[in-house]
Parts: structure tokens; sequence; C-alpha cells
């Protein structure tokens, strides 16, 4: 784990733009119009119809997504009552937290008030903003009464995420952590040591899990809180045990199955961890320090389960995992509360989530390939791109179920959709893609087998159903990867074309590829020593119909791929060029552009041939195409060099095809911006039009383009490139690719190689 320093802490919040979080507009603000509609006269409107139906807040206002995060100070990390002013770096990293992994948007509010009523007073006269209340660093016993309160006098959710975010984590891996040791939670002996907010809220929710309190020990600075002791609130009064033999934790944990620490580090012991049951439970939860560290734990016995706050160690129980999708489902049925019921579909959603298999994203950022259910991994990491989808759905189901939801969901696939697209984890595009892949599986080469990135992508191809894998390269090499990797191949098929003397195949497809190029010098031999490349045999075999698809890239050189790939396959015979285009998802919309990697100096000729492939290949996306042909004069105002071909290319396009939208030469903010274009140039063919294909007039520029977008916003989701114009489905990556974009190439290239058998059906 990096050392954190104060150094580097400091530099962090300060460097820039001081802080963490920022306030963007959502709506236009460019012109007189859009200001207009934002403030006054046009903001009147909007406060009319929220006056005559006040749900229309969450219509016409961010209320339904935004959350207060408040704090008075009191109890800040385990810096203690430092105050509400120093508490807000831990609020606005709060607020940070809420809009990464929730995409809910937070005011932190800092409340410099001790007194539990003018506190409540205050956080109730700013309600009507907020969806949502997170409170926040209050100390107890304080924080029970301001959290029953509000939740009485508010109609929004409200939740001390210090009480019951940590409370349905640990519930979470409570048990999950108890299916792993084999036992039932109604029967195990838990010790609680602390008894704080966060103690009681977990030992709570432990009981509404099916915990017996009898069988329920809470310790707090005294040792055992036992129900003859004096001066006690109502909180620990009610975990307060009628044992007289207990006093101290060493006494307490002999022979108990669960110990949660909420405390203070290094007070549970070697020997009192031997002193548990079988197959013991410790959640040494304090922070930084955990009761009993993670080593000692596991030196201690090594049947322990084991789980802290830290993220340098396994079974992490980080309320980051919580808090976000839980409003997030609340927000999303506009909830009045978030009830029991909430919490504890949460709970669940959370606990079932470990279970199923990790996906790649998640080993990756861990530096590990064998995150699989069991003593090391029985809750999610919070880095898991599935919390958004299935715990906030869970919560908002339960919200509805429960009866404190404003609205309903009807479409739960739909809704799950959004929230991928939220984050951007999964746009509609690339899970449409996916799902038409996988109507039609296809048997797909990867040329460089032994690449772990491509070796991981043909392996969730298979898994996700749309690709039959055929994997090239020496079968013990790749075995071995396989099992470095925890990949399981044994139903995936491995061809080593340099041992392949039995199956024949190299010496056929050396034939096919003479005679195929007779005319241009190849001979057997030539063509039988072409055969030992990755490109030449993959290539091969889908043009010899031994394999519907060919993925390569990884390694080699575009310049040769593109050589083989003539050779072998050829170019489609309406065709004079083949090209690539790149899908921009971006948050504007979905732009195609062309051509990304091929013809470096195109022509007239190469340029019309890139606009027909690209007017086929959007189609083939099931969007209709309507195309800017890119440059830097507009429509005849340069006369000479580049803008001529263009301006040729586009002539000759509209003539042959004069129902396709397509024009130019045009610049590209031109393209971009209708208002600005049909003002300027109404005579255009793309009048009232939104563009999404550009053609660039040569390489460099749509190259630079695409990889100036991707590199500008993280938001935008780049998908290829994409072969347009080869006879066959064969696809090309580079070294830059991830696990994400090979699959993605893949179910492309799945989709491509069934429309070319369809197509070819039909012809016959």
């Amino acid at each position: 784990m990096v050392k954190i320093t104060k150094e580097a802490a400091l530099a962090y919040h300060e460097n820039g733009r001081p802080g963490k979080i920022e306030v963007k507009p959502t709506k236009a603000y460019r012109t007189q119009t859009d200001l207009s509609l934002a403030y006054s006269p046009g903001v009147a409107f909007p406060c009319l119809e929220i006056q005559s139906n006040p749900n229309d807040v969450y219509k016409y206002t961010d209320k339904g997504n935004l959350v207060a995060v408040i704090s008075n100070g009191t109890a800040v990390l385990g810096l203690g009552d430092i105050g509400a002013m120093s508490g807000k770096p831990v609020m606005e990293g709060k607020g940070l937290l809420f809009k990464i992994y929730g995409g809910v948007d937070v005011f932190d509010i800092e409340v410099d008030e001790k007194d539990p009523e003018k506190f409540c007073e205050a956080v109730e006269k700013i309600a009507p903003t907020f969806g949502g209340i997170n409170l926040e660093d209050i100390k107890a016993p304080e924080c029970f009464y301001i959290e029953e309160r509000l939740k009485k006098t508010l109609d929004i959710p409200v939740m001390h995420d210090d009480q019951h975010g940590t409370a349905i984590i640990s519930s979470a891996g409570l048990i999950n952590a108890l299916e792993v040791a084999g036992k039932k939670i109604e029967d195990v002996k838990i010790v609680v040591n602390g008894a704080g907010a966060a103690a009681i809220s977990c030992t709570k929710l432990y009981c509404a899990l099916g915990a017996q309190r009898k069988n329920i020990l809470m310790l707090d600075s005294k040792g055992v809180i036992t129900s003859d002791r004096e001066g006690l609130n109502e909180q620990k009064k009610y975990f307060a045990t009628d044992r007289r033999d207990v006093h101290t934790l060493e006494e307490a944990i002999k022979g108990a199955d669960v110990f949660l620490g909420l405390s203070k580090g290094n007070v549970l012991t070697q020997d009192m961890v031997r002193s548990m049951a079988d197959t013991p439970i410790v959640f040494a939860l304090a922070n930084p320090v955990p009761e009993i560290s993670y080593e000692e734990a596991m030196e201690s016995r090594p049947d322990v389960l084991m789980s802290t706050g830290r993220s340098d160690y396994p079974n992490q129980i980080n309320n980051v995992i919580g808090f976000p999708y839980i409003f997030r489902g609340a927000l999303d049925v506009h909830a009045k509360a978030i009830n029991e019921e909430m919490k504890l579909a949460a709970v669940r959603a959370i606990a079932d989530l470990a279970k199923q298999p990790v996906p790649d994203i998640v080993n990756s950022v861990y530096h590990v390939t064998d995150l699989t259910f069991g003593p090391k991994y029985f809750i999610p990491k919070p880095v898991d791109p599935r919390l958004i989808t299935e715990v906030s759905a869970a919560v908002a189901k339960a919200a509805m179920d429960s009866g404190v939801a404003r609205v309903s969901i009807t479409d739960w696939n739909a809704y799950k959709d959004r929230l991928r697209q939220l984050l951007g984890q999964e746009t509609k595009l690339t899970r449409k893609i996916h799902e038409t892949a996988r109507l039609h599986p296809q048997r797909v080469v990867f040329a460089e087998g032994g690449h772990p990135t491509m070796m991981k992508a043909a392996v969730q191809a298979k898994t996700e159903g749309f690709c039959t894998p055929i994997l090239l390269g020496n079968p013990d090499r790749l075995n071995r990867l396989a099992h470095r990797l925890k990949l399981d191949l044994s139903e995936i098929q491995i061809i080593d074309m340099r041992a392949d003397q039995e199956q024949g195949r190299r010496a056929t497809y050396a034939k096919h590829l003479a005679e195929k190029r007779a005319r241009e010098g190849f001979t057997f031999e030539e063509a039988y020593d072409k055969m030992y490349e990755r490109n030449y045999f993959g290539m091969s075999m889908v043009e010899n119909g031994d394999a519907d698809a060919f993925i390569t890239g990884l390694y080699t050189r575009y310049s040769n791929t593109i050589k083989v790939a003539k050779e072998v396959i050829g170019i489609r015979k309406e065709y004079n060029t083949f090209g690539t285009m790149h899908i921009v998802n971006s948050p504007k919309g979905v732009y195609f552009i062309s051509d990304t990697l091929i013809n470096r100096h195109p022509d007239q000729n190469v340029l019309i041939d890139i606009a027909k492939l690209s007017a086929h290949t959007v189609r083939f996306f099931n969007e209709e195409p309507v195309i800017a042909m890119l440059s830097y004069s507009n429509f005849g105002t340069d006369l000479g060099g580049s803008p001529v071909k263009v301006h040729d290319a586009v002539a000759y396009m509209q003539e042959k095809y004069p129902d396709l939208a397509i024009d130019g030469e045009m610049q590209v903010n031109f393209a971009l911006n209708k208002q600005l274009r049909d003002d300027k140039y109404p005579f255009t063919r793309l009048k009232g039009k939104d563009v999404n294909t550009l053609v660039f007039p040569n390489l460099s520029s749509a190259n630079g383009a695409y990889k100036f977008l991707q590199g500008l916003s993280p938001d935008s989701e780049i998908i290829g490139p994409i072969q347009m114009g080869l006879n066959k489905p064969i696809h090309f990556t580079d070294f830059e690719s991830s696990v994400a974009d090979v699959v993605n190439v893949t179910a492309i290239a799945c989709i491509d190689a069934y429309v070319e058998k369809v197509k070819k059906y039909n012809d016959d």
C-alpha cells in the first residue's frame, strides 16, 4: 500500500483548484435565449408549476439527484471533535465518492452547532433543497436522536452513514463469512468491542438478520456492558447482558464465533483469537490501526476469516460499497425515507454479488487473478462496477414494496442500463452490440493467443456467449499463462501453427494463397513459409472456412497486417481500398470517424471509397448515416491543395447517391454545430440534420482526432478499429487495447461474420 504522507495529502487538496468538488451547469447557457430560459423570465414557469404540484420539483430541478452531506464536526474520522469547518475536507471527499460511484450530486454543509435541537432545526429549514440527507461524523449519543428526529420530521431519505453504512457492509460480510464457515447466524456467539453509533447500528442489523441478543456481548471502554451498570443510555441498555461472569474482552471472547471491533487499535491479542471457536470470524474495523493486524490474526490461527477497514488487505469493509448506491436507489424512486427493508435489501444484494464471477476490471485494479468467493473474498471490492446496478435496484425495489416510493420503476432492465450509462460503464450501444453478437455465436481466431489481454478477452467473449474462440500459439506456453491468470482454457481450441504437420492445414492454406496470387509472383514455397506467421495462418483459416472471423493487432504493426489482409483476404470487388472506423460514444452523442488507420494520403477516389464504406458501416449499426467530409475550408472557399480532393469527392457522392445525407468540404465546427452550419450555409444537404459520421481528409487528422477525444474526455467510450471493405471479417486491435476493447471488437467481428453468411446464403 502506498504510504500517504502529510505533504502529499496537503498538496492533493491544495494544488490546482482547492478542494475536491465543484458545481457545473447542465443546461445550455451561451446565448441570451439560454440565459432567459435559465433565469428571468423563463424560470418563473417551472416555479409556478411546482407551486401547483410540489412533486414537480423532481421534474424541473436537481432535487431528485441532490444529497446534502451534513456534519457538525463532532466525530470526524478518528480525530474526534475538531469542529465543523475542520471537517469540511471529509465532507467534500464524501461528495466526490457520491459522484464517481453513484452519479449523485452533493452539497456539503458544515453546521457549527452542537446542540441537537438547534442542529435539527437547521437541517429541517434547508431540507426542501435536497432529495436526501446524509448525516456524517456526528458523535454518539446525539447522532441517534438527530437521525430519529429528522426521519420523523422530513419526507426525504435521511441516513447517518457512520451508523448504517458500516452496518450494511459488515452485515453483508457476516452473512457470507458465516456461509464460508458453515455456521448459522441464529446460533453464533458474537462479541462487539465498541458501543458507539456504528457498533450499535451493526449489532441491531445483525439481530434483524437473525442473530440472538442472548448470544451477544457488547463492550465499551469500561468493559462488558451489563444490565446492573448505572448511567447506561438507551442504546447500550438494549444490548446489556444479565451475565455476571464476564467483564473483560479476554473473558468475553472465549468460545465466541464472531468478533466485531469498532473501537481502537491493538486491543485484540493473538491469544484471544486462539481462544475463539473453530473458524472464527474477526472484523477488526478500527481505522487506521485495526484491533488486531491482518498478519497477526492469520498467524494466530490459519482458519480465521478476517476483515478490516483497510484497502490493502482482503475483505475490506468500506462504506463506499453502500452509501452511493443506497441513495441512488432511494433517489430514483423519490423515496420518502431509507427504512429497514431498504437496508436489508442492500445487505442481501451486496452479499449475493460477492458470489458471482468477478469482472476483469476488478482483478486488474487489485493486480490479482484469483478473486473467487471464499475466505479471502466474501465482500465485493469497492471498484466493482456491478454495485450500482445490483444494490441500487434492490434498494429501489424495496422502497416500492415497503410503500415509501413516490414513483415506480417498471422496466428494471432499462433502469439498470441507465445506471450503467450514468457512470459510463456500459453504454446502450455496447450492450446492443453484445446482445446482437450473442444471438449468433461465431468461431473467432485470436492471433496473439499468448498475450494476456487477448487471452482474457477470448475467455470473456466465450463466457458472454457470442464467440467460440480459437487461440494461436504454443499449447504448453498458453496453458502455463492461463494457469497463472486463473483462466479456464479446457473448452477452448489451441492451434500451434508451427507444429501443424498432422492436420496439413499449412500446406492447404499455402496452396490456396499461391493459386490466388499466382499472377503476383507467389510460389507455393513462399506461401508455405508465410504460414509460419500468425497473421497469414489465422487469416487463411477464415479465408478457407475453418473459422468465421480473425482478431489481430496487439503485437503486429498495422503496415504488416494491412499487407497480409490484402494478400490473403482481399478487398471487396466494389471497392479499390479498405479502411477502418472508430466509434466515439460521447456525452454529446455517437460519432463514427473514418479512416483512422489504413489510408495515409487518400486521393479523391480513395476518399469516395471511404465515404461509401462509412455509409455502409453506419447502417451496419442500424443508424442512418449523416456524413460530413472534412477539411480546413468550407464549400470551396479554398480552391487549391487538399480541400479540392474532398470537394470533388463530395460532388461525386452527391451525384451518384442523391438520397445520401452527405456534404462538404467543411470545417469540423460547422459539421458539429447544426445551427451555425445552417445559418451560414443554408444550401447544405445536411440542413436540419445532426451529423453522426466524420470523414477526414487523411490518416493523420482522423487518427489524431479520435485519440485526442479519447485523451481529452474520459467520459467518452471509444470502440474500434472497425474494419471496412475486406472480403472477410478480419478485425484489428492495437497494443493499447484493453480487454474490454478487444471484447467489443470481437463482438463486432461476430456480427460481421454472421451478416456475411446471411448475405452469401441469399446470393446463392
